[in-house]
């Protein structure tokens, strides 16, 4: 029996127009799980209001998981098993859905309290994120150590792939994070600042944590059905796990480091991985953290036509 991977997008891959072409049921269950109507945002929306954390993350994973549902015919049909599942950073709360441990309902009703808190967890233009490319993450790591301080704080965020880390934290230590590299390392590094509305997956992200424990707290989990990847930890569970630690790992996931990259040793060239979600951007990392492997986005015309050429 063929075996798959499948990978989650996080913030950064919605565009306007996407899953317009989808089959509408999850959509349309999302404009009455929410009271508003996500649908017609994705799909001829402002891309100003797409990209309010509020609104991409719930967005991201009804799409997400529209691609899923979709795919689980095709695999009944061609005998293909779901190796592990595993998202990047919202896209998480798409792989345990996929994973049957939560219900798209409760998954959609967790993303957009997500989004909320964590827009609000730190006033606009106090934070930063910036992808800091060409080098590995030993030197970022060391440049926020170098310039952080109790009152202004920078740390590696999203550790995506060998050539690009994510730093998170107070603007002005972000940019003092670049700085250090540029006069300390003795690679060409390059840096990009984020378009984001707060900075994600950093210390600055606490209360944010603390709230959506409460949160989390008054929804179902249940064990995984198909093994998945914490981001937070990069650990391989196996079907069955507790319900109570996956929990905890989404709670320290907010303010804590993606651990993308360290996710991959689990996997080889020899597995097959399909991107569910919007854009290609999981594609695109894979090619630098595993370049011979096999990678399939849905996110394309006859996108199930040409999967099955893709499993052949």
């Amino acid at each position: 029996m063929r075996e798959v991977v499948l990978l989650f997008p996080g913030q950064g891959s919605q565009y306007i127009g996407m899953g317009k072409n989808l089959n509408p049921l999850w959509f349309n269950q999302a404009d009455d799980i929410l009271g508003m109507s996500l649908s017609k945002l994705c799909f001829e929306g402002s891309e100003d209001e797409l990209k309010l954390t509020k609104n991409t993350q719930p967005a991201l994973l009804t799409h997400s998981y529209s691609l899923f549902k979709n795919l689980e015919a095709i695999f009944i049909e061609n005998k293909i098993k779901i190796k592990a599942v595993l998202g990047h950073s919202v896209g998480e709360y798409a792989a345990l859905c996929a994973a049957s441990v939560l219900t798209f309902e409760d998954a959609l009703k967790a993303v957009r309290k997500r989004g909320e808190l964590m827009q609000e967890a730190v006033p606009v233009g106090v934070g930063k994120m910036i992808a800091i490319l060409r080098i590995n993450s030993e030197w970022v790591q060391k440049a926020c150590e170098a310039v952080s301080t109790k009152e202004s704080i920078v740390e590696p965020a999203n550790f995506n792939d060998p050539s690009q880390t994510v730093i998170s934290g107070h603007a002005e230590a972000c940019d003092k994070a670049v700085e250090w590299l540029k006069n300390n390392c003795p690679e060409r590094m390059g840096a990009i600042p984020l378009s984001v509305s707060a900075p994600f997956h950093c210390s600055l992200m606490k209360p944010a944590a603390q709230e959506m424990k409460l949160f989390l707290e008054t929804l179902s989990f249940k064990k995984n059905q198909i093994p998945y990847v914490a981001n937070i930890n990069a650990s391989f569970y196996e079907t069955h796990s507790s319900a109570c630690e996956i929990k905890n790992n989404l709670i320290e996931q907010i303010s804590g480091s993606v651990r993308w990259a360290q996710s991959m040793k689990h996997f080889s060239a020899q597995d097959l991985f399909i991107e569910v979600g919007p854009s290609k951007v999981l594609t695109q990392m894979m090619k630098k953290i595993i370049p011979e492997a096999k990678v399939f986005s849905m996110d394309q015309e006859d996108s199930a036509i040409k999967l099955k050429e893709f499993l052949t």
